[in-house]
Formats: structure tokens, C-alpha cells, sequence
């Protein structure tokens, strides 16, 4: 799949573009289902399958304090694009000048520099554009004038309510990894680069992977047993996930490290990918440093019985 950051660089040869639109975190049922349309009009029509998507939330730029936490970083967001078949996806940058683009300038815009658009796919209730000046009703307007087809699909049902991303936030939030799964339509998985930490777990002799997991959704703090992969290689882990309550320091910061079972090696910079198997324990203050390295130990056999 390629990876394009202008319209300009999709070098259709010619063929027409059949485009997703829309943010697609997590890329759930819901998700898939629009994509799948923009695939089989790719198929019907020999054209090229584009996503269009935008490089944040754009609530992080209309209203950063109520921007949610993502289900997936963008590297993940990309690869599982990737799988579904998609040829290219176009990710715009969203920032203050991009959000007072009209609606309809925004399709004009992506039809003149795409060379033609032969349809886009959206979900029914999506809205875009300054002021939410774009809907379906737009698209359609604009398709009967530039000639392409307009899809607005309805969500998709689980459990009797529209999945949706919210809803998988709030899944993950109250660690109900199942109901998450079954939204997704694929294994939940934190997904995070690993960056240096303060090195304790290594002196108390379990090294441990720190994940920057900062505007990610997570589950609720405790220690899990989990699959940590990395570079294609899947190692059982024990993740403490959390604020070290033990280490009583003046400004705790929320945590996230995986210590690897029997792995010794460099992972600075590498992402990280964690699937969650069993949630062992809740996170606890112990009386001390001893009690708590006591615990650990505990934590490493109950998760080798697990995994």
C-alpha cells in the first residue's frame, strides 16, 4: 500500500479513484464496511482504492480537551489498512488553516487534484469541512456534478447498538477486551514505541520495555499477563500498567512496561505490540521495595501458568 501525504502523488495511470473518507480509528466493523464498498468499486470500475484520512484527530486542533484518546497509533492504523487490500491512503495534514476548509472545497479540491473521482464511501452520519459544512447530502450534490457515486452506509449492529469508536474506548476503558474484539473484528492490541525509562526494574533485576503510551486508550491500571510483539517475534510478558504507587514519588506518572519473560536485548525505538490474555492482579502499594519485588516473582509464575 502506498503512503501519500498529497493527492498529487497518486500516480493512478489513468485510473479512476474510488475513496474512503473519513478518520477510522481503530478501523472497526463499522470502518470495514465502508472500505469494503470503496474496494469493490475499485473492482468493478479498474480503479485505484483510496483511503483518505488526516494525520491526528481533528479534535486535537478544534478541541484539544476533548480529544479522545486513540485506539491505534497511526503505524498500526496503516499496516491494518494495508491488510484489507487498500492501494494507497492519503493522509492530509489537519491543522488550523485545513480546518476552515468548506466542505465542498475540500471535495473540489481532492477531484481536481486527483484527476476525477469515480466515488466515495462515507458513513451515513459523517460530517466534514468547516462549521460541518459537508455531509452526505454535499456529496451527493457534488457527484451528480463531477459525476462520481456517493455510498453513505449505515453503521454497523453488534450487541444491538451502532459499533463505533467511542464505544470500543469505553470497552477498553473498563478492560472488556472481548467486546473490543468483537467491535474491531480483530484481537485488541495496545500498540507503542518503546522508550527509555528509569532503569529500576533493571537494577531490581526485571528489566522492563516502557511504552509511550500517552493519547493512546488503555485499559485499567493493573498488572496482566500479556504477548508482547516485536519485530515479527512474540514473547510472554507480565505488564504493569499504572502509577508504582510502592516508589512513592512526588509526581507519579501513568506507566506502562512489559517485562519480557526470558528475553535479554535492545528494544529502544522498536513499537510494540501488546495482546492481552488475563488480568492478574490490581494495582497495590506495598509496605516496601522487598514486598513488592516479592510480588513480581509471584506475578512472573502466575503469568507463565497463563500463557
Amino acid at each position: 500500500m502506498k503512503i501519500i501525504q498529497h493527492p498529487r502523488e497518486l500516480a493512478a495511470a489513468g485510473r479512476p479513484a474510488c475513496l474512503a473518507l473519513g478518520v477510522f480509528d481503530g478501523i472497526h466493523l463499522g470502518h470495514q464496511s465502508i472500505i469494503g464498498q470503496t474496494l469493490e468499486d475499485a473492482r468493478k470500475r479498474e480503479g485505484t482504492s483510496v483511503v483518505v484520512t488526516f494525520d491526528r484527530h481533528p479534535e486535537m486542533v478544534l478541541a484539544p480537551t476533548r480529544a479522545p484518546s486513540l485506539i491505534y497509533p497511526p503505524s498500526k492504523k496503516m499496516r491494518v489498512l494495508s491488510e484489507l487490500g487498500v492501494a494507497a491512503t492519503l493522509v492530509l495534514p489537519f491543522d488550523r488553516e485545513f480546518s476552515r476548509q468548506s466542505g465542498e472545497a475540500f471535495i473540489q479540491g481532492l477531484t481536481r487534484e486527483l484527476g476525477g473521482i469515480a466515488s466515495v464511501s462515507v458513513g451515513d452520519h459523517f460530517v466534514f469541512g468547516y462549521q460541518r459544512s459537508g455531509d452526505v447530502r454535499l456529496l451527493q450534490r457534488l457527484g451528480a456534478e463531477n459525476q462520481f457515486v456517493v455510498h453513505g452506509l449505515p453503521p454497523v449492529q453488534w450487541a444491538g447498538q451502532p459499533v463505533s469508536s467511542t464505544r470500543i474506548r469505553n470497552a477498553i476503558a473498563l478492560g472488556r477486551f472481548a467486546e473490543a474484539t468483537q467491535m474491531l473484528g480483530r484481537p485488541y492490541s495496545l500498540c507503542a514505541i518503546v522508550i527509555e525509562g528509569d532503569r529500576i526494574g533493571r537494577q531490581w533485576g526485571f528489566p522492563t520495555a516502557n511504552l509511550d503510551a500517552a493519547h493512546l486508550a488503555l485499559p485499567p491500571s493493573g498488572v496482566y499477563a500479556v504477548r508482547a510483539c516485536i519485530r515479527d517475534q512474540c514473547h510472554p510478558a507480565v505488564l504493569n500498567l499504572g502509577l508504582r504507587p510502592t516508589l512513592n514519588r512526588p509526581q507519579p506518572r501513568l506507566q506502562v512496561e512489559a517485562h519480557l519473560l526470558d528475553f535479554s536485548g535492545d528494544l529502544y525505538g522498536a513499537e510494540m505490540e501488546i495482546v492481552f490474555v488475563a488480568r492478574l492482579r490490581d494495582e497495590m502499594r506495598f509496605p516496601t521495595r522487598e514486598a513488592l519485588q516479592a510480588q513480581i516473582l509471584k506475578d512472573i509464575a502466575t503469568a507463565r501458568r497463563c500463557l
